[in-house]
């Protein structure tokens, strides 16, 4: 079955984001968990959530996919950057508890020059401070495209931190289409052989979600700039091959695409009916 939906606000609250989602025919969505640039997360509203808890099981959702913000970075060479990531990792982990058994992804993070061993390790040496035994909530690293000095544009090195993690089975992978693209894996051309090295590397069964994106910059460029399903140089004709490939057609898929609410519902439409 496919698991589809996209990218939306949460700031008039969980069961609002939800019916959203269900009027696209979503059946699943990501949001951030507080200003993508940082800064203090708003109250929980727990009548919310527990409103949406029951609007979600009535309407079958996937698991949905919290996005931490982008200025998290636990490899910087910056203490108080790491301390700052720390603080709003932890906080978003016993937020998510709330909302549990689903899943929360970040960007690794960017090394700025010490180095990827030193990044895998500062990023592992994170995870082991903040991971819980009772936590629900599956943490996921998100392939990068390899622009700068970002961490996690390989399959190794996304292996590396999970293998460095006490509690490894609270972590996953979020594949992102337009990254893996850009960092030089061939999703176009070799989808079995990019997905075969991700199982032979990390395990398929890290696959825990997708980011589905077109990407307007060409194969293995290391540009990380996302575009409209079919409006990019991977093409709707290899995306739709993606998401019907058994590895992947049962996860749930999230579009990052620049779009706004028409615009997904547009291509939520487009993928459910090219899907086998």
């Amino acid at each position: 079955m496919l698991h589809i939906g996209c990218h939306l606000s949460i700031s008039k609250g969980f069961e609002h984001i939800a019916k959203e989602a269900v009027s696209i025919s979503a059946d699943t969505f990501q949001f951030f968990t507080r200003n993508p640039q940082g800064g203090k997360a708003k109250d929980l509203d727990l009548k919310d959530i527990e409103q949406y808890r029951s609007y979600a099981a009535t309407h079958h959702f996937a698991p949905i996919v919290a996005h931490a913000p982008y200025t998290l970075n636990p490899c910087s060479d910056n203490p108080q950057t790491r301390e700052f990531a720390e603080m709003v990792f932890t906080d978003d982990l016993r937020r998510m508890e709330h909302v549990p058994n689903n899943y929360y992804n970040f960007h690794p993070g960017s090394h700025v020059g010490q180095g990827s061993a030193q990044g895998v390790a500062m990023i592992i040496d994170l995870l082991n401070k903040i991971l819980s035994p009772m936590q629900t909530t599956t943490v996921l690293l998100e392939t990068m495209s390899g622009k700068g000095s970002e961490v996690g544009a390989t399959f190794e090195e996304l292996a590396q931190i999970i293998a460095g993690v006490n509690l490894k089975e609270k972590m996953g992978v979020c594949l992102d289409t337009c990254h893996v693209f850009a960092a030089g894996y061939d999703i176009v051309n070799q989808l079995d052989d990019v997905l075969e090295k991700f199982d032979k590397i990390i395990g398929l069964e890290r696959l825990k979600a997708v980011h589905l994106n077109d990407s307007l910059m060409p194969f293995a460029s290391h540009k990380d700039r996302h575009a409209k399903i079919g409006e990019g140089l991977i093409g709707a004709e290899a995306l739709v091959r993606f998401i019907n490939h058994p590895s992947i057609k049962n996860l749930p898929l999230i579009l990052e695409t620049p779009n706004e609410i028409d615009g997904y519902a547009k291509e939520i439409e487009f993928l459910r009916h090219q899907a086998i």
